[in-house]
């Protein structure tokens, strides 16, 4: 694939969904596998923050790259399991925001957590964000849980592959889409 194509790839991924992911908007998500497939791609929030994690992963080195999207996805099912439950998660949309700005200035700094530091932080992102789709599942929780999960690593993937091809010819690419992802989680928040 030629680099330009993969750019054209990656940009699109930054189009904004139809809709934020957040509470309430699950009355307009088909049901089942198909609605928990396309949560994460309807909503910029969690669309952002699925990607953000990849590019992290890929500015990793050796089998770290595996252990930042396998914390997250670990966590994600966690917080689905949560959300499932009677149990409400205090400053959600807040924490969803945060964990979009704070992953996109980590891509743009490229600052170098202690990697249990990084675990623990993309750890309580997915958290929050788990908790928004167990919420907002619709049909059957295992299929609805298993849409999002493929569609959560398969984003995951991408964002990785995308920095490993871009990163050495175009590192301000990659900075500058943490940076994009950084300002997208700021309006998020206002």
């Amino acid at each position: 694939m030629q680099t330009s194509t993969r750019f054209l790839l990656m940009t699109l991924t930054l189009v904004p969904g139809l809709a934020l992911a957040h509470v309430g908007d699950h009355l307009h998500t088909p049901a089942g596998f198909t609605g928990g497939l396309l949560h994460p791609l309807g909503g910029l929030d969690h669309l952002l923050a699925m990607l953000a994690v990849g590019v992290l992963a890929g500015l990793q080195s050796g089998h770290k790259q595996l252990l930042v999207p396998g914390a997250f996805l670990l966590a994600l099912l966690g917080g689905f399991l949560l959300g499932l439950t009677s149990f409400a998660l205090p400053l959600l949309e807040l924490g969803i925001a945060a964990s979009v700005v704070l992953l996109g200035l980590l891509v743009t700094t490229r600052i170098q957590l202690p990697m249990a530091a990084m675990l623990l932080l993309t750890a309580l992102f997915a958290t929050f964000h788990g908790y928004a789709h167990g919420v907002e599942y619709t049909g059957s929780a295992l299929t609805f849980g298993l849409g999002f999960f493929l569609a959560s690593l398969a984003l995951h993937l991408c964002g990785l592959a995308l920095t490993k091809t871009l990163v050495q010819p175009f590192p301000l690419l990659i900075r500058g889409s943490g940076a994009a992802i950084a300002i997208s989680g700021l309006v998020m928040l206002f």
